[in-house]
């Protein structure tokens, strides 16, 4: 880092010609008053007076307005001394020479402010273009940045070349800890505090003790459209006490650019993130249809394999039976693990198309109970449905999958025979179902995922299982208009509840319209 005294062309600061004005402002008085005296004997004095004047006017225009004001006095002495009799004395015998000492003074301080105010306007005017020019190309910089630390380089660069400050760029790492995106210079102390204070309340603060340099040090929040998204420390290079105060208004709008170039990139990792995730999620259900569509094939000649050596004659032996019995349970079970799989394969894809009817949940209630009596039979089942539960307009195949899948996994949780619930009721625009057991429960810490895929609530080799069931139940629920969520009983037990959208059969509002007409 630089540590001159003088400001970068363009932005605010002190020329090195405007340091040096009052001796410009002198030699070009005593200049004006040696080329005048030649020339004494062929002008008018008021002549003579313009000369003067117009030394002033350049003075103004070059210099400024203190270089000017000395000026005008410095002519007036002049005038007075060299030209005004009697000469050499800055006596005056006519009084009216006071006259044009006072006018002389006057116009030469009224044109001399013009002049340095037309000169600061235009510095002014030339420094706002610059700013805006440098500006420009800090914010295409930014805009083409990969990274963070591309957009930290990109920002220490801009202030160094024209503000002699140096930069941290400071980025949340953890939910209360700030690093920086990039190295920062040797003896650059930051102050993790301040930097997280400003963080958390998106204002800027001060601080003259802690920048490492000693001339003080400002900390910006990155204020980007949807949040605060980090903080710049800018230390001084230099030992200007109003330095700060002076580049404030653009370092703000310095902050501003960085914060959005900041939140492109947290969105742009964002989108690369879901399109992996996307993809990922597109080869694994690819994987599991094909593995599905393999596996069912043997999985049936098994079952039919077991079928029919219960069906040989003469009889088996009664551990032949027993064994034929059990391959032909594990294979009926390891064909549902599969046909979950392929079921979760197709909800995924979206080729799933619901078909569905005007329909009594009883019904798919009775008919899921009659398909598992083997795994509910140690379990009585009592089934509660409200009287005035209306017809439902569902896919009667699709929900008894998540009839079945809720029972079984309350069959296989429950201790032997405890009992299982079913208890339907209205819900305001909803009917609300819930499945209720005497298990375990769920595991607190887990009750946000369950219904992810492969998440079981319980890893345990003894209860068969892959983690699929409550995932199936959640996209079909919500294929439907519905949701689902779990909970744990008081007196111990889990329940799933899941709802289904009323609506109005058609047989109903054809009736509704027909009483409506002959009221009329």
């Amino acid at each position: 880092m630089s540590n001159g005294s003088s400001a970068p062309p363009g932005w605010p600061g002190t020329s090195p010609l405007g340091q040096h004005g009052n001796a410009w402002a002198i030699a070009a008085c005593l200049l004006t008053a040696l080329l005048a005296t030649p020339l004494r004997p062929y002008l008018e004095l008021s002549n003579i007076v313009m000369l003067f004047l117009l030394a002033v006017l350049l003075v103004a225009v070059r210099f400024g307005r203190t270089p000017a004001v000395l000026a005008a006095f410095l002519s007036v002495a002049l005038f007075d001394f060299l030209f005004v009799p009697p000469r050499f004395s800055f006596s005056v015998h006519d009084a009216q020479y006071l006259v044009t000492f006072a006018v002389m003074l006057a116009v030469a301080l009224i044109t001399g402010q013009l002049a340095a105010g037309l000169r600061l306007q235009a510095e002014q005017a030339s420094r706002k273009e610059q700013q805006t020019r440098a500006l420009y190309e800090m914010a295409r910089d930014l805009a083409g940045a990969l990274t963070a630390q591309q957009v930290s380089e990109t920002l220490r660069r801009f202030l160094r070349e024209n503000f002699d400050l140096d930069a941290v760029l400071l980025l949340p790492e953890l939910e209360n800890h700030l690093v920086p995106a990039s190295a920062p210079e040797n003896g650059f102390q930051i102050e993790p505090n301040l930097a997280l204070t400003v963080y958390r309340q998106g204002q800027p603060i001060e601080d003259y003790n802690f920048s490492g340099y000693g001339y003080g040090a400002i900390y910006f929040p990155l204020k980007a459209p949807m949040r605060v998204r980090g903080v710049i420390l800018a230390a001084l290079g230099t030992p200007n006490p109003d330095a700060l105060a002076e580049h404030k208004p653009l370092l703000m709008t310095l902050s501003s650019l960085v914060a959005i170039a900041v939140e492109r990139l947290h969105y742009v990792e964002v989108a690369q993130a879901t399109q992996v995730e996307m993809l990922s999620e597109r080869l694994r259900s690819s994987i599991l249809s094909a593995l599905s569509h393999d596996l069912r094939t043997p999985l049936t000649a098994l079952v039919g394999l077991a079928d029919s050596l219960a069906l040989t004659q003469p009889p088996l032996p009664a551990t032949a039976r027993e064994s034929a019995e059990a391959l032909r349970e594990q294979a009926l079970r390891l064909n549902g693990l599969v046909a979950n799989l392929l079921d979760m394969a197709r909800l995924h894809a979206g080729h799933v198309k619901l078909r569905k009817e005007w329909q009594p949940v009883e019904e798919v209630v009775g008919a899921s109970i009659q398909l598992l009596s083997r795994s509910l039979a140690d379990h009585p089942v009592r089934v509660r449905l409200a009287p005035d539960l209306p017809l439902l307009d569902f896919d009667a195949v699709l929900i008894e999958r998540v009839f079945c899948n809720l029972l079984e996994n309350a069959a296989k949780y429950a201790p032997p025979h405890s009992g299982i619930e079913i208890v339907g009721s209205l819900a305001g625009p909803f009917a609300e179902i819930t499945v209720c057991d005497a298990g375990p429960g769920f595991p607190e810490d887990k009750r946000r995922v369950l219904f992810e895929m492969f998440v079981r609530g319980a890893v345990e080799s003894a209860t068969p299982g892959v983690g699929l069931g409550l995932a199936i139940c959640r996209a079909i629920v919500e294929a439907h208009g519905g949701a689902i969520r779990a909970a744990n009983r008081p007196e111990g037990g889990a329940c799933v509840t899941f709802t289904l959208p009323l609506g109005t059969p058609p047989g109903i509002e054809i009736e509704a319209l027909e009483a409506e007409t002959d009221h009329e």
